[in-house]
């Protein structure tokens, strides 16, 4: 017995030092101290030995087996450390090399207007309002003095979700919904952008899906005056000091009076051309005193306090000031138009 057990240690460290890799390592722990392994068979046959050699044998069984353990462990461990050095080896990066420089991206033209257009009024101390894009119909329509029967809603081309809701038509719900929270707290001076949905067709100047940019201030004593000022402030701001203004009389259900604004034409300057058809003047927004109607919707006392609003299209401003001609190139997200607008030192 002891015989056969010298034989089958050595024959096992032989194996150990022959394997040349850690699933081999596995084979040979497998074959000899495995459930079935070799030595674990002598273990279970100490059965048929006397008495007297049962301690002997099974000492000298456990001895060999500690020694082929750690042979193993020893084995795997060199062998572990020479398969990931090999690998480091095919994996190592040349620190010495010229990184790859990363593309930068641009912003989107939405953004580079918007963030302008924002920092502009926030000078004259208006602040940021946000609202709903699925909104009620009585803030979209009813708050905004048009009830169920006003013509002026087919206009809007509206989408609606159920009878009571809709995508909103326009950003204006959002006055209504702050002059709720903030009534009869004075003064109110808030621009709100955001995305607003009609039925229109895409094509070259119209999209389902369009940004506004509203505003709305509201106090004591405004008058349309304080309104023509403050736009006139804001086109000089975005434009230059030398733009011309007009404002030409509109309507809108909100506001009464109702205007339109126009800045000469930046093709021509106000001479004539294809850009402004002939007129030297393009329309940039819609604006006019806060009807009475809508203050009282949102419990103010039109008798205590005026305001004026006004709303403007985002994508006309990017594509006045970009002098873009199709308005589905700000969606189609093609790098090649996107890659032309940068911001100095962005």
């Amino acid at each position: 017995m002891e015989t056969k057990l010298q034989e089958l240690k050595d024959e096992a460290l032989k194996v150990i030092e022959a394997a040349g890799s850690p699933e081999e390592i596995e084979a040979v722990r497998v074959r000899f101290l495995g459930k079935k392994g070799e030595l674990t068979q002598i273990l279970r046959g100490m059965g048929g030995l006397s008495p007297e050699e049962r301690p002997r044998i099974g000492q000298l069984v456990n001895q060999a087996r500690e020694e082929v353990e750690s042979r193993l462990a020893a084995r795997f461990s060199r062998l572990e450390m020479a398969r990931m050095q090999q690998r480091f080896e095919a994996e190592r990066i040349d620190i010495t090399l010229p990184g790859r420089r990363r593309r930068a991206g641009t912003r989107h033209p939405f953004s580079i207007v918007l963030d302008e257009i924002v920092e502009i009024f926030a000078g004259l101390g208006f602040s940021v309002a946000e609202g709903p894009e699925v909104e009620l119909d009585y803030y979209n329509f009813e708050a905004m003095n048009m009830p169920r029967e006003h013509s002026a809603r087919e206009a809007w081309d509206s989408l609606y979700i159920t009878p009571e809701i809709l995508l909103r038509t326009h950003t204006s719900p959002v006055q209504a919904r702050v002059m709720e929270t903030m009534r009869p707290r004075v003064p109110i001076k808030i621009i709100v952008p955001g995305r607003v949905y009609r039925r229109d067709a895409l094509d070259a100047t119209h999209s389902p899906v369009f940004n506004q940019i509203e505003g709305l201030v509201v106090d004591k004593g405004i008058t349309f005056g304080d309104l023509k000022g403050t736009l006139e402030a804001f086109v000089h701001a975005l434009y230059g000091p030398d733009q011309k203004v007009r404002f030409r009389p509109s309507y809108f259900p909100f506001t009464e009076p109702s205007a339109e604004m126009d800045v000469s034409c930046f093709a021509c300057g106000g001479a004539g051309c294809r850009i402004c058809k002939g007129s030297g003047w393009i329309e940039i927004l819609g604006c006019g005193s806060v009807h009475p109607n809508v203050l009282r919707m949102s419990g103010y006392d039109p008798e205590e306090v005026t305001g004026f609003a006004f709303g403007m299209g985002l994508e006309r401003i990017a594509m006045r000031r970009y002098d873009i001609d199709d308005i589905r190139l700000f969606y189609e997200n093609d790098l090649r138009f996107l890659e032309q607008f940068r911001v100095e030192g962005r």
